[in-house]
């Protein structure tokens, strides 16, 4: 067996000890744990299993069983008791949270969480979009997920989504697709924030840039935390996490870095605009907003 199929082998049972112990704490008679008081939300490749962990490190936050639940994606028919027995008992003024990065895109979360959290906070990190999908590509072809050239997955990206929603945004073949091959879908992101503030005020969610975090990770995890209302803390080493080590030659070649940036321009405007910040993202660094 190859390295990859270990670590998919890996992941999958680890996924199936978390779920098997919720399904039976949740089975119990009594209180099933407590709902997150905030979710890191996304963007997927944008540095939130960093984010995760630097939130976990603090003193006052118990994080969930697992990074990337999908509750409110994947597994929303299994009721809000399924979910809360993934969430340890908190003392006093400690929280507890978890981060999916598919929550950002996918449609239909944005209502379920209103739902379910009136009173939650909610992180949005976001990366250079262009950077953002050729990571996301390279992420999908290190599962074998992807057989195309990063060029042909690009051309191919439109009818492979609108193909796998043709039954819902909720199938299993959307998801797949979702998940996997939208690579320039999920860099449009004012399109995905916009969903979100049409349910959730929008001062209850923090927008900040990959960039920051990397360049001045305590700023950036302080704006954050004072965001969230927990007291000032700087973890032992600001690590950056990734799951995703290519050695290859690169195949975001400047033909393509063009067409991509050339795509991305107008809704990193919109993106600036929605946000309120001075200039439009990734050309210098933005104001923090929330």
């Amino acid at each position: 067996m190859t390295g990859i199929g270990r670590r998919l082998v890996t992941d999958r049972l680890r996924r199936g000890v978390r779920a098997a112990r919720a399904w039976g704490r949740a089975s119990r008679p009594g209180p099933a744990g407590p709902l997150p008081d905030f979710l890191v939300i996304g963007g997927q490749r944008c540095g939130t299993t960093s984010l995760y962990h630097h939130l976990a490190a603090h003193p006052r936050v118990r994080a969930a069983t697992g990074k990337e639940l999908q509750f409110f994606s994947l597994y929303h028919a299994r009721g809000t008791r399924w979910y809360r027995a993934h969430f340890p008992p908190l003392g006093p003024d400690e929280r507890t949270f978890e981060a999916s990065p598919y929550y950002l895109f996918h449609p239909s979360v944005p209502a379920r969480v209103a739902a379910t959290l009136p009173d939650g906070r909610f992180v949005v990190l976001l990366r250079d979009p262009v950077q953002r999908a050729y990571s996301h590509y390279l992420h999908t072809r290190s599962y074998g997920a992807e057989p195309l050239s990063f060029a042909d997955a690009l051309d191919a990206e439109q009818e492979r989504l609108a193909r796998a929603q043709r039954g819902g945004a909720d199938t299993r073949a959307a998801h797949q697709a979702l998940r996997n091959h939208s690579y320039v879908a999920r860099g449009r992101y004012a399109e995905q924030l916009e969903r979100w503030f049409a349910v959730i005020p929008p001062d209850r969610i923090h927008v900040a840039r990959t960039e920051d975090l990397h360049t001045d990770p305590a700023g950036t995890y302080g704006a954050i935390l004072r965001f969230l209302d927990l007291p000032p803390f700087t973890p032992d080493a600001f690590v950056q996490h990734t799951r995703r080590v290519d050695s290859g030659a690169t195949q975001l070649t400047p033909e393509l870095r063009a067409r991509l940036s050339e795509h991305f321009a107008p809704y990193n405007a919109r993106l600036a605009t929605l946000l309120r910040w001075p200039t439009t993202p990734w050309s210098s660094p933005p104001a923090q907003r929330g």
